[in-house]
This record gives structure tokens, C-alpha cells and sequence, in this order.
């Protein structure tokens, strides 16, 4: 079964997008886990397989340098290569029995999740934890999705009894709001990816870990 640390680690997850990067994308990532990050997550679309292959042969000896989860998203192919902690699915993945039956029970299995079905869902089909959001307006979902809020978060959580992993739009200015709303962790893209100085922006949001419990896991 996964354990505690596996699930704890998802406190502070790091979302990888190298378009938005200003610095390489090895090199912010290492600077983010410098900074606190636990759980990576690949999530590179448009990349061919080949070399999505070796970015995360890379991120997997980089993430276990630093005892952090690394998780790929949607290619359970490229997770099971390079012994991943875990797979991410989202709506256009192979369906959760189908992948849970792939990696076995020692992996991770979240689902993305945008709405209170869809959480109740991915729970009642046994994912080990769900992202859900857009929390605030972000880039990446302009136009598509609109923004749940925090109060979203709190009714949420009275129901879903597996760790809540909240993203969209997610700073340091609004993050405490987040966590006092009920999200078990964050997830970031842009606060990281986009700074000048990754390290010191991961720093800023792990510092406010007093706040972050995560459920289920004891901690």
C-alpha cells in the first residue's frame, strides 16, 4: 500500500509546464525542491515520448535526490519505465480501474477534479487523492473552466475523505486562504515556474507547512 511519507509529500506539489519556464526546466525544478517542493509532477503535452521519456528518467533520479514523490501525468507507460511514484489522470486518461490494475497498489493514483461529482467519484473509485480546482483565475484554464473559490473547498472536504490537493491560481498571497479553506495541499505551476528565483518562491509557500495538514496521513 502507499505509505504516509507518499502521501504527506503531496503537501506541496510542483506542476511542470517548460513553456512557462524563465530558467531550464531541470534547473527550476532542482531549485524548487531546493525550496521545498515533495511531489513533482510531469505533465509536458505536445512533448514526443522519446524525449518525454528521458525528461523523466532525469526527474526521477532528480526527485529521488531530494526523498520527493515524482508523479507522471496520464502516460502510465512512461511511469511504470522510470519507477514513478505515481500516475495522474485527468478526463481524457485510460479509465482508473484500467491503470489501477497496471500499477498496482504501491503507486499513487490521483484524479483531477473540478466539481463535487467528479470528486465523489474518483473517491468512491479509490484514488489515493484528488486535485481539484481552479481554486482562483490562472492562465492555463482561461476560458474554460470557471474558478470554485475556497468556499468550494470547505463543503468539499465534509464528503471527501482522501487527501485534497487545491491548484489554480494558487500564490503566496492567497495561499494561507487555501489551507484555512480545508485543501490538505497545493498544487503550482506558475507562482514556481515563472519566477525569477524558483527556489526562494517554493520557500515562500513551504513556509507556510504550520498550516498544511494533510488527511489520512497522521501528520
Amino acid at each position: 500500500m502507499r505509505d504516509k511519507e507518499q502521501l504527506h509529500n503531496l503537501f506541496f506539489t510542483l506542476i511542470t509546464d517548460r513553456n512557462q519556464c524563465k530558467q531550464p526546466l531541470l534547473k527550476t525544478i532542482e531549485s524548487a525542491l531546493k525550496g521545498g517542493v515533495k511531489t513533482v509532477q510531469l505533465r509536458e503535452k505536445g512533448l514526443p515520448t522519446r524525449e518525454l521519456y528521458s525528461l523523466a528518467c532525469e526527474l526521477r533520479k532528480i526527485t529521488s535526490d531530494f526523498k520527493a514523490n515524482f508523479i507522471v501525468n496520464d502516460r502510465v507507460d512512461i511511469a511504470l519505465a522510470v519507477e514513478a511514484d505515481g500516475v495522474h489522470l485527468g478526463w481524457q486518461s485510460l479509465p482508473f480501474p484500467v491503470v489501477r490494475g497496471l500499477v498496482g497498489s504501491e503507486r499513487l493514483v490521483g484524479v483531477s477534479t473540478h466539481n463535487r461529482q467528479e470528486a465523489l467519484q474518483a473517491q468512491s473509485s479509490g484514488a489515493d487523492y484528488i486535485t481539484f480546482g481552479p481554486v482562483f483565475d490562472t492562465p492555463s484554464k482561461a476560458g474554460l473552466l470557471k474558478p470554485t473559490g475556497v468556499e468550494e473547498i470547505q463543503r468539499l472536504k465534509k464528503e471527501i475523505h482522501i487527501p485534497t490537493v487545491a491548484l489554480g491560481g494558487i500564490n503566496e498571497r492567497n495561499v494561507e486562504e487555501v489551507l484555512d479553506g480545508g485543501a490538505d495541499g497545493i498544487a503550482v505551476i506558475s507562482s514556481i515556474m515563472q519566477a525569477d528565483d524558483p527556489e526562494g518562491a517554493a520557500r515562500r509557500l513551504f513556509n507556510k507547512r504550520p498550516k498544511i495538514r494533510l488527511a489520512g496521513s497522521g501528520l
